[in-house]
């Protein structure tokens, strides 16, 4: 059996999934890298190869076939060349008595006085346990590697993380790294599937998603009903409750209510949530949803939908905004509305002050109209933005004052037979059709990527219009959603 460092990231990312390990090792077909995953990989490369260009001249090893990789990796530690770029490690281990083939490639070995340092270039920002294990697994299991096969402990383990810091990694003789190769391997061994929970956020960004949702639907699996969260469905399968039928013929919401699953160290009860993960599974078994209350809209006559397109924290210097969508809609529709952020060194405020002009605008026309969002993500934004750079007009103040969470509003009005309230599963609940052929958060990041490095100003336009194209799309969407939701309750006067 064989065992690479990078078996520890597909292990952990994106999210923990013991059964990603098992289809890969069995050679399942997987989906092809989206754009944003090429994005990262390019940006990763380029990330790495810029900090090579400040150690000097190396030993460059990328090219050669693997076998002779090794070779001239235990010839060049030997001859103490002070740079190596991508050497490559192998030993041979038993583990239960089979015999496991462990590889590691590093990115960097550095001669630091009288041993070498190992270094890995990453493009995230926080390198610790609470946010990548995987990569201090991985590293730890190349200064095991370089131990076994050097005689000698590494002089100290590193990643060059996404913010250009030296982060320092402790070694601990490879039994973190070592004992995570355990549970790898035990799964790589496994004859059958094992069982692991689909989740809406869990699966997002995976190769299997399609494959793995799709036997989730066909087999009614009970990791589907909204409210089950992954340890819920871990501790009902365990009991033998798999689909929704064995969820709603088992239990009550008082027996559900003190059912236990995993929680941190100890357990904890399913508790209130019983009575709405019942209502759910009886909406998707009957597939018909059921009204609870007439939805909390307000009775106006013209509503802003509003929608924010971002870039993560690890992806960028700041946390921001790069597109900022306002459309009214109603009796009295208006223009669609977009703030860009520019691409200069003020760009982020730039996008926050048109973000703002735009919304006094607004104000002005309509008096005080609703600005409907989905999820927190706008409220949080307002906030962080209004500490970043102000309100120097009181126009945010007064946005905050004006918004409308309609996922609040449509999950606490009515049960769907949906396994997500993400807008795009919604949006094709009632009815809403988009144009765009591609779409999502994670691609118009990728073209927003793109646009940043592009010298090419015709290129760039023509990209941001893509992403523009996007969000007004994301807009109408919203309204479909909240025009369906709207005829649940009495049209008012």
């Amino acid at each position: 059996m064989r065992l690479i460092a990078t078996d520890f990231i597909t292990h952990y990312r994106p999210t923990v999934c013991d059964l990603r390990v098992f289809l890969r090792e069995k050679g399942e077909d997987e989906a092809k890298p989206g754009p944003f995953d090429e994005v990262l990989h390019r940006l990763g490369l380029r990330h790495e190869r810029e900090h090579l260009a400040t150690l000097g001249a190396p030993l460059d090893l990328s090219e050669f076939p693997f076998d002779e990789r090794i070779r001239r990796t235990s010839e060049a530690i030997a001859d103490r060349i002070p740079l190596l770029y991508q050497p490559a490690f192998r030993v041979e281990e038993a583990f239960a008595e089979t015999e496991v083939e462990i590889i590691g490639m590093p990115d960097f070995l550095i001669l630091d006085g009288d041993g070498y340092l190992i270094r890995d270039s990453k493009l995230s920002r926080r390198i610790d346990q609470d946010h990548h294990p995987e990569i201090l697994l991985q590293i730890d299991l190349y200064g095991w590697l370089f131990e076994k096969s050097c005689g000698a402990a590494p002089k100290a383990l590193q990643v060059h993380s996404g913010t250009g810091q030296i982060v320092s990694i402790t070694y601990d003789g490879g039994i973190s790294a070592l004992q995570n190769i355990r549970k790898i391997l035990t799964i790589k061994g496994l004859v059958a599937e094992p069982y692991e929970p689909v989740g809406w956020s869990k699966c997002n960004g995976c190769g299997f998603t399609d494959r793995c949702w799709a036997r989730a639907e066909q087999n009614s699996d009970v990791a589907l009903v909204y409210g089950i969260d992954q340890s819920l469905a871990r501790a009902l399968n365990n009991q033998g409750v798999r689909t929704r039928k064995d969820l709603l013929a088992s239990f009550n919401d008082s027996t559900l209510s003190e059912f236990k699953r995993l929680y941190g160290k100890g357990e904890r009860r399913v508790g209130k949530a019983a009575a709405s993960i019942l209502q759910f599974a009886v909406a998707m078994e009957k597939q018909q949803e059921q009204v609870l209350s007439v939805p909390a809209i307000p009775p106006k006559s013209n509503f802003v939908m509003f929608d924010l397109e971002g870039m993560p924290p690890y992806m960028d210097e700041l946390d921001k905004i790069y597109l900022w969508g306002t459309q009214v809609y109603g009796e009295h529709q208006g223009e669609f509305r977009a703030a860009l952020s520019g691409f200069g060194p003020t760009g982020d405020n730039d996008g926050w002050l048109g973000f703002l002009a735009n919304a006094h605008q607004i104000f002005e026309t309509y008096g005080d109209i609703p600005f409907v969002h989905w999820a927190p993500y706008e409220q949080t934004y307002l906030s962080r933005y209004v500490d970043r750079y102000g309100d120097p007009t009181g126009t945010a103040a007064r946005i905050k004052a004006n918004l409308l969470d309609l996922l609040a509003v449509t999950k606490s009005s009515i049960v769907l037979p949906l396994p997500s309230f993400s807008l795009k599963v919604v949006e094709d609940y009632v009815g809403f059709e988009r144009k765009g052929i591609e779409f999502g958060g994670q691609w118009a990041m990728a073209m927003f990527i793109e646009a940043t490095e592009t010298g090419d100003e015709l290129e760039r336009k023509k990209l941001m219009d893509k992403i523009v194209a996007y969000n007004q799309e994301d807009l109408e969407a919203m309204w479909a959603v909240f025009r369906w939701l709207r005829s649940k309750a009495p049209v008012p006067s």
